[in-house]
């Protein structure tokens, strides 16, 4: 890329305007590749101010960090918007980051502009562009004893990218890490901890780290640090970030360094993209609402709507998980590529033994579609030593996806499998199918159907989505919903049972009329 920038500021041009059209020549300059490989995603100008106008800090000389400034549209928006709300800021010490070598020039212009635009105003701008890699700089700030440099503000659109476990970014921040850590929750996580005391960050991400055991370990850490404050969430995957074709569900969150309060009242807004970013819906909740910190996951709850407030409520009135009726969930043993031996797709009688094998495509709400014709997914397994430890016994059984693609329109997708289904000791489930069971002993045919039910309802996919923002259903998350009372489960079984009517119509009509939901989910 030419890095001879000929752009300059208009007269009396904002910094973020500014800054917004060197972003733009930017990402006309450069692949779609370099800016994935470097989890680039330009903030639109709407969203630089909404995220400004979250700040409430009130002093005179403040220090602010950008800890991936890009062309700097944030840090502009956020001092325009200090500005602009007070008179009497004296002094600004900033501190940004950037490593792409090909922005550092336009990073420097929009910069050199902001300290000239502040100056006219009387204020004193102090800054330092640093060409480092933000985590390995400041992984020290997750040391117990940390005493180092902090700031009053910290704000950032990080890169989103998925790090290698070996990488030594992820070594550096490896108290943050469970899993395969994304780079986005690693800022979050040091900025948390480079707060001075009722300092302020805000952050635009995607909302992944709400749930999930990849981001446990983050959550430990960041919401025992920071009092949540401010979240907005944007419906549309398409509208946040339309300039660079991420499809993503993204939020805002503001936090500030004090004392974590449960009762403490959080806003929370939503609008569907960047049209409407400033008409928003709004609602209220106390933190202990949207954020259990002495449950196991410390998930975070985000309810947009009266009906999702509801839905939060009802299930918050429920006291009991899975594990508390004595039932799992497991992941299906069967990982295709390296069980290729055995998967076949014809049946054979006679000297080869063989079990169904059940893959996501044959999970279809309430109904389990197999053997089904599916390229390159064979539909049985054979029965032998090298396969015995792929199997499991024949018995009743809840086959969930793992995933939902996109599209669908429901994350959770269930079907129950009955073990008179087919005459065989053992059934083979796909890696990318989750199954629930009752290790000693058998799910009751009512407790399964209604179970089934509850799970594939609109009423729990709509809980669900509460918490979850990506396309993955985890056994841990499961693990921990809260569920009705067994009795009521078995009801809405039985109702199914003797209606004869698995459709998701009558399913959803029976589990609105059992908790009387029927008016919000309408």
């Amino acid at each position: 890329m030419d890095n001879k920038l000929y752009i300059e500021p208009f007269e009396r041009e904002l910094p973020s305007d500014y800054a917004d059209r060197l972003g733009i020549y930017y990402t006309q300059q450069v692949t779609t590749k370099h800016k994935k490989d470097n989890g680039q995603f330009f903030t639109p100008t709407p969203i630089a101010r909404l995220m400004a106008s979250y700040c409430d800090l009130t002093k005179t000389s403040i220090r602010i960090l950008d800890p991936g400034c890009g062309t700097a549209i944030l840090t502009c928006a956020l001092i325009e918007h200090l500005i602009e709300s007070r008179n009497d800021i004296e002094i600004i010490d900033l501190v940004a980051y950037e490593t792409d070598p090909d922005l550092i020039s336009s990073s420097q212009k929009t910069l050199t502009y902001l300290k000239k635009w502040l100056l006219e105003k009387g204020v004193r701008l102090q800054y330092l562009l640093h060409i480092h890699d933000f985590i390995l700089d400041n992984a020290k700030a997750l040391k117990r004893n940390y005493n180092g440099e902090q700031f009053d503000l910290i704000i950032s659109n990080p890169p989103y990218f998925k790090l290698a476990k070996d990488d030594e970014k992820t070594i550096a921040a490896n108290m943050l890490v469970s899993g395969q850590p994304n780079i986005y929750s690693i800022f979050m996580g040091i900025a948390s901890k480079l707060l001075s005391e009722n300092g302020e960050l805000i952050f635009i991400t995607p909302r992944s780290f709400a749930s999930g055991n990849y981001f446990k370990a983050f959550r430990e850490l960041f919401f025992n640090t920071v009092q949540i404050d401010k979240i907005h969430l944007f419906n549309s995957r398409k509208d946040t970030f339309n300039r660079d074709s991420v499809l993503q569900e993204t939020v805002i969150v503001k936090a500030i360094r004090e004392t974590i309060d449960p009762n403490k009242q959080v806003l929370v807004s939503s609008s569907v993209g960047i049209r409407d970013i400033f008409e928003p819906t709004i609602k209220y909740f106390a933190s202990s609402e949207l954020l259990d910190l002495n449950s196991k996951e410390k998930i975070l709850h985000l309810p947009t709507s009266d009906k999702e407030e509801s839905i939060l409520n009802l299930v918050a009135s429920w006291e009991n998980v899975l594990r508390d009726y004595n039932i799992q969930i497991s992941t299906g043993p069967v990982v295709s590529f390296r069980a290729l031996d055995y998967i076949q797709n014809n049946y054979e009688n006679g000297t080869v033994f063989l079990a169904p094998l059940f893959w996501l495509h044959n999970v279809n709400k309430m109904i389990l579609e197999w053997p089904k014709q599916l390229k390159e997914k064979g539909q049985f397994i054979r029965i032998e030593n090298g396969s015995k430890s792929l199997l499991i016994p024949n018995k009743n059984y809840i086959l969930l996806r793992r995933f939902s693609t996109k599209d669908d329109k429901s994350r959770l997708i269930a079907a129950p499998y009955f073990c008179n289904y087919i005459k065989s000791d053992f059934i083979g489930v796909e890696n990318k199918v989750n199954y629930i069971y009752r290790k000693h002993g058998h799910l009751e045919r009512n407790e399964l159907v209604g179970l089934c039910a509850l799970l594939n309802s609109e009423l729990f996919d709509t809980y669900f989505q509460i918490f979850n923002g990506n396309v993955n259903v985890s056994a841990t998350e499961l693990r921990e919903m809260r569920l009705p009372p067994l009795n009521d489960i078995k009801k809405i079984g039985n109702k199914i049972i003797l209606s004869n009517d698995y459709s998701m119509i009558n399913v959803n009509h029976i589990v609105s009329e059992l908790f009387e939901m029927e008016v919000i989910l309408n």
